[in-house]
């Protein structure tokens, strides 16, 4: 018997990987969080699966969902939105199963950023402008944040950021992303990424908080950077004519030759 967590992706049924799919026709119980889940994903659960919807429980009734399917012998596909490295609470969980000698497997999802980078149409890391991305969030009820992971800190680097679980604290975001970005930076807002009523919204840094209307809440990622205007970026070397690279040798005892 085995939990299995499954990144179930950020809303689109398709976007689920095919192990991911797998699993869950062969696990006789599926434990789901609810509000993030699309019902279309529970139909790959096997006639007679007992379906439980996580959203109302705490975390000793998840775990009391586990060892009962561990003392039946059951498989277990644990549901997460999105993918499961990222504030999943897949940890905790994992840490209380392994103190009761109960196995677990993770496979991973499509993260919620990469389906927002998607929507837009949009590389983050573009030569020139941005080569790293930072997810990260602001404080929260449910999390606060160590004192050394803050915005204005993320923001010194210039890299492209995706901030989650924060578009309530827009105003915040605004506040600390401008002294280092500047007011005419580029901010996109995706709303319910992959979703059927996916919205994306665009202005810069100093114009998002009049762009966003009445209704988009928890489930929007809000992407800074300047990468976001696709401007102004170099190309890549990678593809460039007198790269040497070993596919593409351009010399006589380069990469590739001997």
């Amino acid at each position: 018997m085995t939990v299995h967590f499954i990144g179930a992706g950020p809303g689109a049924p398709d976007l689920l990987t095919l192990r991911g799919r797998d699993l869950i026709a062969a696990c006789p119980v599926c434990l789901y969080a609810g509000s993030l889940i699309p019902e279309a994903i529970l139909a790959h659960c096997p006639p007679g699966a007992r379906i439980v919807n996580t959203a109302p429980l705490d975390l000793d009734a998840i775990i009391a969902e586990c060892r009962a399917a561990h003392e039946a012998g059951l498989d277990v596909a644990r549901l997460h939105s999105g993918d499961l490295s990222v504030w999943s609470a897949m940890g905790e969980q994992i840490r209380r199963l392994k103190t009761l000698g109960i196995p677990v497997s993770v496979t991973p999802g499509v993260p919620s950023f990469a389906a927002a980078a998607a929507a837009l149409g949009a590389e983050l890391t573009l030569p020139g402008l941005a080569q790293s991305l930072v997810l990260t969030r602001t404080p929260g009820r449910a999390s606060s944040m160590p004192e050394g992971e803050r915005l204005a800190n993320f923001a010194a680097t210039g890299a492209t950021l995706a901030i989650h679980l924060s578009i309530h604290n827009l105003a915040r975001v605004v506040a600390d992303l401008t002294p280092a970005y500047g007011a005419d930076c580029p901010v996109a807002v995706v709303y319910r990424a992959s979703w059927p009523d996916q919205r994306i919204l665009r202005a810069t840094l100093a114009t998002i908080e009049a762009a966003i209307p009445d209704g988009i809440e928890r489930t929007a990622l809000i992407l800074v950077g300047p990468a976001l205007a696709a401007e102004g970026f170099d190309e890549s070397c990678l593809y460039a004519t007198d790269y040497d690279r070993r596919f593409r040798p351009q010399r006589a005892g380069g990469p590739g030759h001997g």
